[in-house]
Order: structure tokens, then sequence, then C-alpha cells
């Protein structure tokens, strides 16, 4: 994906709801991967960690959710959040 793309990101108020969603995901068969807080968000939330997803993910994470009423705080898309060069120095 280039860097610009859209990215889906689920936030939380806590990391132990993180981690449980992501477990949840995962069994599920909804492919997700904890990432960092995006910058754009940091600041409103105290955790700051998140789920990553790919566009085609989101409706079924939001199924595996509401099928099992899991915490969250928000599932948001963000552009640009990711830069792939961002730790090469040549």
């Amino acid at each position: 994906m280039d860097e610009g793309g859209l990215r889906w990101y689920i936030l939380f108020a806590n990391y132990e709801q993180g981690l449980a969603l992501h477990e949840l995901l995962t069994d599920a068969g909804v492919k997700n991967r904890i990432a960092p807080a995006p910058r754009a968000i940091q600041g409103k939330l105290s955790c700051g960690m998140s789920l990553l997803l790919e566009p085609d993910a989101v409706e079924d994470a939001r199924r595996c959710i509401a099928a099992h009423q899991a915490e969250y705080y928000d599932i948001v898309p963000l552009a640009g959040q990711i830069r792939s060069r961002r730790d090469q120095y040549c």
C-alpha cells in the first residue's frame, strides 16, 4: 500500500480492551495487527495502542465486535500514517 493510502484503526480507552479484541478478531480470522495509536489522535485517548485493519476487513471486524459486544472507543479511517522510509537514512 502506498504511504498516502487509507488505513483503518480501532482505538481503545485502554490496552486490555485492545488485546482482548485482537484475540477475538484473530480467532475469527479477521486480519488485524497491533499498532501504535496514530499521531493524528494522540492526546485524545490515554491508550497508545490501536488495531490496524485493511479496508476489506472493516465490516468483518464490526460484525465480530457486535457479536462479542467487545469494548472499543472508535474505528477511524486515516490516510498517510505509515511512512515506510521513516527510519531509513540512506
